[in-house]
């Protein structure tokens, strides 16, 4: 990330940028698609591979090549360090084109980017997932076609764009509905509508994350002033309601989050995804629950993180529902795994529910835990695969 906090693992929200449009939205969509591998062998980032291994220690990233033609580009990172790991592609500005995060020590995870246009990028290995990390230059040359000339892919791009549409709208919605409550010093009603209000975002995070500061004014922890940035937005709210009160700015910093909510809700509707950027997202959801949500860091004080793990998982489960015809023509057997596992989770999650609300995740136990984490892992392992079958070939 550009900024010196932790990742999702730990307590602060990172600040996401988007990539210029010299680059392409296809680049700025090319979010975080990864999967464990075995460590690959020397790559050539020349031809139809484009392949590039990348070692990262505790104090070098080691790039097989810093050139590759345009097109999509597999990056193979394997952590030989001590430390955890993370791997970005930034562009211009330090504005993050994609990532893979939480590489343990001994672990391989690949991660495919769709790169359609020239351009000088900055790649960055941060072991202990900390500071600017251990920079170096990317090339990328020529130009490629983006891969979505196939109908089906096509069909399956417009489906997305039409969830992230609607989601869009809800939550702006939603966000009013609290907005009212928190403006009214109704508390009780503010509480309630909370999680709901945030349910949307949390489905569509990965596309509503690549604009610039708002996603941290939105939906950063109070360790954003760590960064340099004032704590405003969901999580502000969150501590104003559950613990401290309500205080005399609080209505001020509910007018800012639904101006801050109503823009970015239209900016999602602008994006142009790729495939592989639709399938990338879907992993970087079940990331998104592993990390922050399951672990139960996500929200401090309202314990509400069970809502944001059914709108991740939902998110998820959306945008691979319209990649489907794509992921069941090219390999019908992912697909009856990716059905079976998203059931089983989603029984799981339901297991914790009061009536239509999620129970506090304070309520569960260690053993709720471990048997959501490894269902979670099951299905992480069948998403991670859906990049590599619907990348542009």
């Amino acid at each position: 990330m550009p900024r010196p906090a932790l990742r999702r693992s730990a307590l602060s929200r990172p600040v996401r940028a988007v990539v210029p449009v010299a680059l392409s939205l296809t680049a700025a969509l090319a979010l975080t698609g990864c999967a464990d591998k075995p460590t690959a062998g020397s790559g050539s980032a020349s031809g139809a591979s484009r392949a590039v291994t990348v070692t990262a220690t505790d104090t070098a990233c080691t790039l097989s090549t810093t050139t590759a033609k345009a097109g999509t580009v597999t990056f193979q990172v394997t952590n030989s360090g001590s430390k955890v790991n993370e791997f970005y592609l930034y562009a211009e500005g330090d504005r993050i084109v994609s990532e893979v995060e939480n590489i343990t020590p001994g672990l391989s995870r690949e991660l495919k980017v769709e790169l359609t246009e020239p351009g000088t990028f900055t790649t960055s290995c941060k072991p202990g997932m900390v500071g600017d990390g251990i920079r170096g230059s990317f090339t990328v040359t020529g130009t490629a076609a983006k891969g979505s000339a196939d109908a089906t892919v096509a069909t399956a791009i417009a489906d997305y764009k039409k969830f992230v549409a609607s989601e869009a709208d809800e939550f702006v919605e939603k966000t009013k509905g609290f907005v009212a409550a928190v403006k009214a010093g109704d508390v009780a009603k503010a509480k309630s509508l909370y999680a709901q209000a945030r349910h949307p975002w949390e489905a569509i995070e990965p596309v509503a994350e690549s604009f610039g500061d708002l996603d941290p004014k939105i939906d950063g922890r109070e360790d954003v002033i760590a960064d340099g940035m004032a704590f405003t937005g969901y999580h502000r709210l969150e501590k104003d309601l559950w613990k401290d009160g309500l205080k005399k700015d609080s209505g001020a910093i509910a007018d800012q989050l639904l101006a801050d909510v109503t823009e970015i809700a239209a900016k999602s509707k602008t994006v142009e995804p790729t495939a592989l950027s639709i399938a990338n997202g879907a992993k970087a959801l079940l990331d998104e629950v592993a990390t922050g949500k399951i672990t139960g860091e996500e929200e401090r004080y309202s314990h509400t993180d069970l809502w944001d793990f059914d709108g991740n998982l939902e998110g998820s489960r959306q945008a691979l529902a319209a990649l489907r015809p794509v992921i069941a023509e090219r390999d019908p057997a992912l697909q009856k795994a990716l059905d079976a596992d998203f059931t089983g989770l989603s029984s799981l999650l339901a297991k914790h529910k009061a009536g239509a609300d999620y129970k506090s995740y304070t309520a569960l136990t260690a053993a709720d835990i471990k048997e959501l984490t490894v269902s979670l892992d099951a299905l992480s392992e069948q998403v991670s695969k859906v990049p590599g079958v619907v990348e542009a070939k």
